[in-house]
Protein backbone atom coordinates (compact mmCIF):
# COMPACT_ATOMS: atom_id res chain seq x y z
CA UNK A 1 0.00 0.00 0.00
CA UNK A 2 1.40 3.53 -1.05
CA UNK A 3 2.07 6.20 1.41
CA UNK A 4 -0.14 9.19 0.51
CA UNK A 5 2.07 12.22 -1.25
CA UNK A 6 2.61 14.74 1.36
CA UNK A 7 2.34 18.67 -0.29
CA UNK A 8 5.04 20.36 -1.37
CA UNK A 9 7.92 22.16 1.36
CA UNK A 10 6.94 25.86 1.34
CA UNK A 11 3.66 25.69 2.07
CA UNK A 12 2.77 25.57 -1.52
CA UNK A 13 -0.68 24.76 -3.00
CA UNK A 14 -1.57 20.92 -3.78
CA UNK A 15 -1.36 19.71 -7.30
CA UNK A 16 -5.06 20.12 -9.23
CA UNK A 17 -6.29 17.41 -10.86
CA UNK A 18 -7.82 18.14 -14.48
CA UNK A 19 -11.56 17.59 -14.29
CA UNK A 20 -12.87 14.24 -15.10
CA UNK A 21 -14.05 14.23 -19.26
CA UNK A 22 -16.60 11.94 -18.32
CA UNK A 23 -17.85 14.53 -15.71
CA UNK A 24 -17.57 17.24 -18.39
CA UNK A 25 -19.76 15.21 -20.94
CA UNK A 26 -22.63 15.26 -18.09
CA UNK A 27 -22.82 18.54 -17.50
CA UNK A 28 -23.54 19.20 -20.51
CA UNK A 29 -25.70 16.93 -21.53
CA UNK A 30 -27.48 17.66 -18.15
CA UNK A 31 -27.54 21.66 -19.93
CA UNK A 32 -28.46 20.35 -23.09
CA UNK A 33 -31.29 18.24 -21.76
CA UNK A 34 -32.51 21.31 -19.62
CA UNK A 35 -32.86 23.33 -23.12
CA UNK A 36 -34.13 21.19 -25.08
CA UNK A 37 -37.27 20.47 -22.31
CA UNK A 38 -37.51 24.81 -22.32
CA UNK A 39 -37.71 24.34 -26.07
CA UNK A 40 -40.36 21.36 -26.11
CA UNK A 41 -42.61 23.23 -23.57
CA UNK A 42 -42.22 26.44 -25.62
CA UNK A 43 -43.26 24.79 -28.59
CA UNK A 44 -46.08 22.49 -26.47
CA UNK A 45 -47.55 26.42 -25.29
CA UNK A 46 -46.87 27.95 -28.98
CA UNK A 47 -49.25 25.07 -30.14
CA UNK A 48 -52.43 25.02 -27.66
CA UNK A 49 -52.21 29.21 -27.95
CA UNK A 50 -52.11 29.21 -31.96
CA UNK A 51 -54.86 26.17 -31.10
CA UNK A 52 -57.41 28.94 -28.89
CA UNK A 53 -56.44 31.49 -31.46
CA UNK A 54 -58.12 29.46 -33.75
CA UNK A 55 -61.13 28.77 -31.80
CA UNK A 56 -61.58 31.85 -30.65
CA UNK A 57 -60.90 33.40 -34.14
CA UNK A 58 -64.55 35.15 -33.76
CA UNK A 59 -63.51 37.54 -30.83
CA UNK A 60 -60.07 38.01 -31.42
CA UNK A 61 -59.93 39.11 -34.62
CA UNK A 62 -62.66 41.87 -33.50
CA UNK A 63 -60.03 42.74 -30.57
CA UNK A 64 -56.88 42.89 -32.98
CA UNK A 65 -58.71 44.80 -35.69
CA UNK A 66 -60.11 47.18 -32.81
CA UNK A 67 -56.34 47.85 -30.98
CA UNK A 68 -54.90 48.50 -34.57
CA UNK A 69 -57.54 51.40 -34.96
CA UNK A 70 -57.17 52.47 -31.35
CA UNK A 71 -53.62 53.35 -32.34
CA UNK A 72 -55.08 55.38 -35.24
CA UNK A 73 -57.94 57.20 -32.72
CA UNK A 74 -55.87 57.59 -29.53
CA UNK A 75 -53.86 60.82 -30.67
CA UNK A 76 -56.62 62.94 -31.37
CA UNK A 77 -59.16 61.38 -28.68
CA UNK A 78 -55.85 62.33 -25.79
CA UNK A 79 -55.67 65.80 -27.84
CA UNK A 80 -59.66 66.67 -27.01
CA UNK A 81 -59.45 65.00 -23.10
CA UNK A 82 -56.64 67.04 -22.65
CA UNK A 83 -58.49 70.25 -22.95
CA UNK A 84 -61.28 69.17 -20.88
CA UNK A 85 -63.69 67.18 -23.23
CA UNK A 86 -65.28 64.34 -21.42
CA UNK A 87 -63.27 60.90 -22.88
CA UNK A 88 -66.68 59.54 -23.76
CA UNK A 89 -67.63 62.34 -25.96
CA UNK A 90 -63.94 62.79 -27.63
CA UNK A 91 -64.19 58.89 -28.16
CA UNK A 92 -67.50 59.48 -29.54
CA UNK A 93 -66.78 62.22 -32.10
CA UNK A 94 -63.61 60.94 -33.08
CA UNK A 95 -65.16 57.58 -34.15
CA UNK A 96 -67.93 59.27 -35.42
CA UNK A 97 -65.53 61.35 -37.84
CA UNK A 98 -63.06 58.75 -38.97
CA UNK A 99 -65.62 56.35 -40.23
CA UNK A 100 -67.14 58.96 -41.65
CA UNK A 101 -64.04 59.81 -43.66
CA UNK A 102 -63.54 55.89 -44.80
CA UNK A 103 -66.82 56.05 -45.83
CA UNK A 104 -66.79 58.77 -47.75
CA UNK A 105 -63.77 57.78 -49.70
CA UNK A 106 -65.62 54.11 -50.46
CA UNK A 107 -68.41 55.96 -51.70
CA UNK A 108 -66.48 58.36 -53.98
CA UNK A 109 -64.42 55.22 -55.55
CA UNK A 110 -67.42 53.57 -56.22
CA UNK A 111 -69.16 55.21 -58.65
CA UNK A 112 -65.26 55.43 -60.50
CA UNK A 113 -65.28 51.85 -60.80
CA UNK A 114 -68.87 50.74 -61.81
CA UNK A 115 -68.71 53.89 -64.79
CA UNK A 116 -65.56 52.47 -66.15
CA UNK A 117 -65.82 48.40 -65.54
CA UNK A 118 -67.68 47.69 -68.63
CA UNK A 119 -64.98 49.38 -70.57
CA UNK A 120 -62.15 48.13 -68.52
CA UNK A 121 -64.09 44.92 -68.90
CA UNK A 122 -63.54 45.08 -72.89
CA UNK A 123 -60.37 46.10 -72.93
CA UNK A 124 -59.55 43.45 -70.78
CA UNK A 125 -60.97 40.64 -73.83
CA UNK A 126 -59.56 42.35 -76.45
CA UNK A 127 -55.86 41.98 -74.72
CA UNK A 128 -56.35 38.46 -74.02
CA UNK A 129 -57.11 37.63 -77.82
CA UNK A 130 -53.87 40.39 -78.56
CA UNK A 131 -52.03 37.84 -76.77
CA UNK A 132 -53.14 34.87 -77.75
CA UNK A 133 -53.13 35.60 -81.12
CA UNK A 134 -48.99 37.28 -80.38
CA UNK A 135 -48.20 33.42 -78.80
CA UNK A 136 -49.44 31.66 -81.72
CA UNK A 137 -46.82 33.38 -84.07
CA UNK A 138 -43.15 33.29 -84.19
CA UNK A 139 -41.23 32.53 -82.22
CA UNK A 140 -43.28 30.63 -79.58
CA UNK A 141 -45.69 29.19 -82.16
CA UNK A 142 -47.85 27.50 -79.37
CA UNK A 143 -50.50 25.26 -80.77
CA UNK A 144 -53.97 25.85 -80.05
CA UNK A 145 -54.14 23.01 -78.10
CA UNK A 146 -51.58 23.74 -76.00
CA UNK A 147 -52.73 27.07 -75.60
CA UNK A 148 -56.06 26.26 -74.28
CA UNK A 149 -54.48 23.59 -71.53
CA UNK A 150 -52.47 26.50 -70.44
CA UNK A 151 -55.61 28.79 -70.41
CA UNK A 152 -57.23 26.51 -68.51
CA UNK A 153 -54.86 25.71 -65.90
CA UNK A 154 -54.51 29.67 -65.08
CA UNK A 155 -58.24 29.27 -65.01
CA UNK A 156 -58.00 26.55 -61.85
CA UNK A 157 -55.10 28.07 -60.43
CA UNK A 158 -56.84 31.76 -60.13
CA UNK A 159 -60.08 30.12 -59.19
CA UNK A 160 -58.04 28.29 -56.26
CA UNK A 161 -56.18 31.24 -55.19
CA UNK A 162 -59.83 33.64 -55.22
CA UNK A 163 -61.23 30.90 -53.19
CA UNK A 164 -58.14 30.83 -50.52
CA UNK A 165 -58.36 34.71 -50.47
CA UNK A 166 -62.28 34.53 -49.98
CA UNK A 167 -61.21 31.97 -47.53
CA UNK A 168 -59.16 34.11 -45.62
CA UNK A 169 -60.65 37.23 -45.51
CA UNK A 170 -63.95 35.78 -44.34
CA UNK A 171 -62.86 33.32 -41.88
CA UNK A 172 -64.49 33.44 -38.59
CA UNK A 173 -65.99 36.28 -39.92
CA UNK A 174 -69.66 34.01 -41.39
CA UNK A 175 -69.12 32.34 -37.96
CA UNK A 176 -69.76 35.62 -36.32
CA UNK A 177 -72.63 35.80 -38.16
CA UNK A 178 -71.61 38.34 -40.91
CA UNK A 179 -69.06 41.26 -41.43
CA UNK A 180 -71.68 43.78 -40.17
CA UNK A 181 -71.91 42.23 -36.49
CA UNK A 182 -67.74 42.09 -36.28
CA UNK A 183 -67.64 45.49 -37.97
CA UNK A 184 -69.90 46.69 -35.18
CA UNK A 185 -67.95 44.47 -32.61
CA UNK A 186 -64.55 46.66 -33.84
CA UNK A 187 -66.80 50.02 -33.71
CA UNK A 188 -67.83 48.97 -29.43
CA UNK A 189 -64.39 47.57 -28.38
CA UNK A 190 -62.60 51.12 -30.24
CA UNK A 191 -64.57 53.44 -28.49
CA UNK A 192 -64.46 51.30 -25.16
CA UNK A 193 -60.77 50.90 -25.88
CA UNK A 194 -59.93 54.95 -26.29
CA UNK A 195 -62.19 55.56 -24.08
CA UNK A 196 -60.92 53.71 -21.03
CA UNK A 197 -57.68 52.63 -22.15
CA UNK A 198 -55.40 55.07 -19.94
CA UNK A 199 -57.48 53.15 -17.07
CA UNK A 200 -56.59 49.79 -18.25
CA UNK A 201 -52.18 49.49 -17.38
CA UNK A 202 -53.04 51.06 -13.58
CA UNK A 203 -56.11 48.54 -12.67
CA UNK A 204 -53.67 45.67 -14.63
CA UNK A 205 -51.02 46.74 -12.26
CA UNK A 206 -53.36 46.27 -9.13
CA UNK A 207 -54.25 42.92 -10.18
CA UNK A 208 -50.66 41.89 -11.20
CA UNK A 209 -49.34 42.97 -7.44
CA UNK A 210 -46.07 45.28 -7.28
CA UNK A 211 -43.28 42.85 -8.61
CA UNK A 212 -45.49 41.34 -11.71
CA UNK A 213 -47.65 44.37 -12.17
CA UNK A 214 -44.46 46.34 -13.25
CA UNK A 215 -43.38 44.44 -15.54
CA UNK A 216 -46.88 44.26 -17.01
CA UNK A 217 -47.33 47.83 -17.20
CA UNK A 218 -43.54 48.48 -18.64
CA UNK A 219 -44.30 45.97 -21.43
CA UNK A 220 -47.32 46.78 -22.27
CA UNK A 221 -46.48 50.41 -22.57
CA UNK A 222 -43.93 49.71 -24.72
CA UNK A 223 -45.78 47.41 -26.86
CA UNK A 224 -48.38 49.94 -27.36
CA UNK A 225 -46.10 52.53 -27.97
CA UNK A 226 -43.88 50.35 -30.29
CA UNK A 227 -47.72 49.59 -32.25
CA UNK A 228 -48.84 53.02 -32.58
CA UNK A 229 -45.78 54.20 -34.37
CA UNK A 230 -45.84 51.11 -36.56
CA UNK A 231 -49.20 52.09 -37.70
CA UNK A 232 -48.92 55.66 -37.87
CA UNK A 233 -46.13 55.94 -39.42
CA UNK A 234 -46.66 52.71 -41.96
CA UNK A 235 -50.28 54.85 -42.90
CA UNK A 236 -47.48 57.94 -43.81
CA UNK A 237 -45.38 56.06 -45.58
CA UNK A 238 -48.49 54.14 -47.78
CA UNK A 239 -49.72 57.55 -48.07
CA UNK A 240 -46.95 58.99 -49.78
CA UNK A 241 -46.70 55.78 -51.84
CA UNK A 242 -50.24 56.19 -52.72
CA UNK A 243 -50.43 59.80 -53.98
CA UNK A 244 -47.17 59.72 -56.21
CA UNK A 245 -48.56 56.93 -57.86
CA UNK A 246 -51.95 57.89 -58.15
CA UNK A 247 -50.70 61.22 -59.55
CA UNK A 248 -48.49 59.12 -62.07
CA UNK A 249 -51.71 57.13 -62.94
CA UNK A 250 -53.61 59.96 -63.54
CA UNK A 251 -51.56 61.62 -65.69
CA UNK A 252 -50.62 58.80 -68.09
CA UNK A 253 -54.45 58.46 -67.94
CA UNK A 254 -54.54 55.27 -66.45
CA UNK A 255 -58.33 53.74 -65.54
CA UNK A 256 -59.56 52.90 -62.25
CA UNK A 257 -56.47 55.46 -60.52
CA UNK A 258 -57.98 56.66 -57.92
CA UNK A 259 -59.23 52.59 -56.75
CA UNK A 260 -55.39 51.48 -58.02
CA UNK A 261 -54.16 54.37 -55.76
CA UNK A 262 -56.10 53.38 -52.43
CA UNK A 263 -55.40 49.71 -52.92
CA UNK A 264 -51.62 50.87 -53.18
CA UNK A 265 -52.09 52.57 -49.70
CA UNK A 266 -53.87 49.47 -48.28
CA UNK A 267 -51.25 47.79 -49.35
CA UNK A 268 -48.45 49.33 -47.81
CA UNK A 269 -49.68 47.95 -44.73
CA UNK A 270 -48.28 44.29 -45.58
CA UNK A 271 -45.60 45.44 -45.96
CA UNK A 272 -42.95 43.72 -49.10
CA UNK A 273 -46.28 41.62 -49.82
CA UNK A 274 -48.51 44.08 -49.93
CA UNK A 275 -46.45 46.97 -52.43
CA UNK A 276 -45.79 43.94 -55.07
CA UNK A 277 -49.26 42.91 -55.57
CA UNK A 278 -50.34 46.73 -55.83
CA UNK A 279 -47.56 47.53 -58.12
CA UNK A 280 -48.39 44.48 -60.12
CA UNK A 281 -52.34 45.32 -60.33
CA UNK A 282 -51.63 48.33 -61.81
CA UNK A 283 -48.88 47.70 -64.35
CA UNK A 284 -51.72 45.02 -65.74
CA UNK A 285 -54.18 47.14 -65.87
CA UNK A 286 -52.21 50.41 -67.36
CA UNK A 287 -50.97 47.18 -69.86
CA UNK A 288 -54.34 45.90 -70.56
CA UNK A 289 -56.24 49.66 -70.78
CA UNK A 290 -53.34 52.03 -72.54
CA UNK A 291 -50.63 49.27 -74.01
CA UNK A 292 -47.44 48.41 -73.99
CA UNK A 293 -45.78 51.67 -73.82
CA UNK A 294 -47.85 52.39 -70.62
CA UNK A 295 -47.28 49.73 -68.72
CA UNK A 296 -43.82 49.93 -68.79
CA UNK A 297 -43.68 54.22 -68.00
CA UNK A 298 -45.96 52.62 -64.91
CA UNK A 299 -43.51 50.04 -63.85
CA UNK A 300 -40.58 52.63 -63.82
CA UNK A 301 -42.88 54.76 -61.57
CA UNK A 302 -43.80 51.84 -59.04
CA UNK A 303 -40.31 50.80 -59.15
CA UNK A 304 -39.13 54.46 -58.45
CA UNK A 305 -41.36 55.07 -55.90
CA UNK A 306 -40.63 52.04 -54.10
CA UNK A 307 -36.64 52.43 -53.79
CA UNK A 308 -37.27 55.65 -52.34
CA UNK A 309 -39.74 54.07 -49.85
CA UNK A 310 -37.34 51.17 -49.44
CA UNK A 311 -34.33 53.11 -48.70
CA UNK A 312 -35.24 56.45 -47.63
CA UNK A 313 -38.97 56.70 -45.77
CA UNK A 314 -38.23 52.94 -44.24
CA UNK A 315 -34.63 53.42 -42.76
CA UNK A 316 -35.69 57.12 -41.77
CA UNK A 317 -38.89 56.18 -40.26
CA UNK A 318 -39.90 52.41 -39.18
CA UNK A 319 -36.19 51.98 -37.72
CA UNK A 320 -37.71 54.00 -34.90
CA UNK A 321 -40.67 52.32 -34.66
CA UNK A 322 -40.17 48.65 -35.33
CA UNK A 323 -36.26 47.93 -35.45
CA UNK A 324 -37.70 44.61 -37.51
CA UNK A 325 -34.95 43.22 -39.80
CA UNK A 326 -36.78 43.29 -43.30
CA UNK A 327 -35.74 39.39 -43.18
CA UNK A 328 -38.12 38.92 -40.04
CA UNK A 329 -40.83 41.21 -41.56
CA UNK A 330 -40.86 39.10 -44.50
CA UNK A 331 -41.02 35.48 -42.89
CA UNK A 332 -44.33 36.99 -40.51
CA UNK A 333 -46.19 38.35 -43.45
CA UNK A 334 -45.59 34.78 -45.09
CA UNK A 335 -46.70 33.31 -41.64
CA UNK A 336 -49.54 35.03 -41.15
CA UNK A 337 -51.09 35.03 -44.38
CA UNK A 338 -50.73 31.16 -44.89
CA UNK A 339 -52.17 31.11 -41.24
CA UNK A 340 -54.90 33.48 -41.41
CA UNK A 341 -54.91 34.73 -45.01
CA UNK A 342 -55.18 38.40 -45.68
CA UNK A 343 -55.35 39.13 -42.54
CA UNK A 344 -53.18 37.78 -40.89
CA UNK A 345 -50.89 38.90 -43.39
CA UNK A 346 -52.14 42.48 -42.65
CA UNK A 347 -51.84 41.88 -38.55
CA UNK A 348 -48.49 39.77 -38.97
CA UNK A 349 -46.01 42.35 -38.85
CA UNK A 350 -47.89 44.39 -35.47
CA UNK A 351 -47.85 41.02 -34.19
CA UNK A 352 -44.27 40.83 -34.74
CA UNK A 353 -43.20 43.84 -33.83
CA UNK A 354 -44.76 43.37 -30.34
CA UNK A 355 -43.52 40.02 -29.59
CA UNK A 356 -39.79 41.85 -30.55
CA UNK A 357 -40.58 44.64 -27.73
CA UNK A 358 -41.05 41.57 -25.25
CA UNK A 359 -38.15 39.87 -26.91
CA UNK A 360 -35.94 42.59 -25.76
CA UNK A 361 -37.55 43.38 -22.38
CA UNK A 362 -36.82 39.71 -21.69
CA UNK A 363 -32.94 39.93 -22.46
CA UNK A 364 -32.72 43.51 -20.77
CA UNK A 365 -34.53 41.47 -17.51
CA UNK A 366 -31.38 39.07 -17.94
CA UNK A 367 -28.46 41.54 -18.85
CA UNK A 368 -29.36 43.50 -15.33
CA UNK A 369 -29.91 40.22 -13.14
CA UNK A 370 -26.00 38.85 -14.97
CA UNK A 371 -24.99 42.31 -13.81
CA UNK A 372 -26.36 41.69 -10.10
CA UNK A 373 -24.47 38.23 -10.05
CA UNK A 374 -21.95 38.29 -8.15
CA UNK A 375 -18.60 36.14 -8.49
CA UNK A 376 -19.44 33.79 -6.04
CA UNK A 377 -22.36 32.88 -7.66
CA UNK A 378 -20.61 32.70 -10.70
CA UNK A 379 -17.93 30.39 -9.43
CA UNK A 380 -20.72 28.07 -8.80
CA UNK A 381 -22.33 27.38 -11.97
CA UNK A 382 -21.73 24.51 -13.62
CA UNK A 383 -19.81 24.37 -16.53
CA UNK A 384 -21.05 25.15 -19.96
CA UNK A 385 -20.27 22.69 -23.15
CA UNK A 386 -16.92 22.33 -24.02
CA UNK A 387 -16.13 24.64 -20.85
CA UNK A 388 -12.43 22.86 -19.35
CA UNK A 389 -12.57 25.38 -16.77
CA UNK A 390 -13.60 23.38 -13.57
CA UNK A 391 -13.84 24.30 -9.74
CA UNK A 392 -10.66 23.37 -7.85
CA UNK A 393 -11.43 20.15 -6.41
CA UNK A 394 -11.40 19.51 -2.72
CA UNK A 395 -7.68 17.71 -1.84
CA UNK A 396 -9.77 15.55 1.03
CA UNK A 397 -12.12 13.85 -1.62
CA UNK A 398 -9.65 13.32 -4.25
CA UNK A 399 -7.78 9.85 -4.18
CA UNK A 400 -4.78 9.42 -4.05
CA UNK A 401 -2.40 6.57 -5.85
Amino acid sequence: MTEPKTPPEGGGAAPTKKPDRGALLGAGGIWLAKWSACLVVIAAAAVVIGWVIEKMWVIVLPVALAIVVSTILWPPTRAMTKRGVPPAAAAGLTLVLFFAIVGGIIAGIVPSVVSQAPDLANKATEGINTVQNWVKGPPINLRDEQLDNAVHLVIERVQGSAATIAGGVFSGVSTAGSLLVTLALVLVLSFFFIKDGPRFIPWLHRVGGGRAGRHLEEVLGRMWATLGGFIRTQALVSFIDALFIGIGLVILGVPLAPVLAILTFIGGFVPIVGAFVAGALAVLVALVANGLTTAIIVLVLIIAVQQIEGNVLQPVLQSRSMNLHAAVVLLAVTAGSSLFGIVGAFLSVPVAAVAAVVIRYIGEQIDARAEETGPEEETKALPAPGDTSAPEPDSSTVPQD
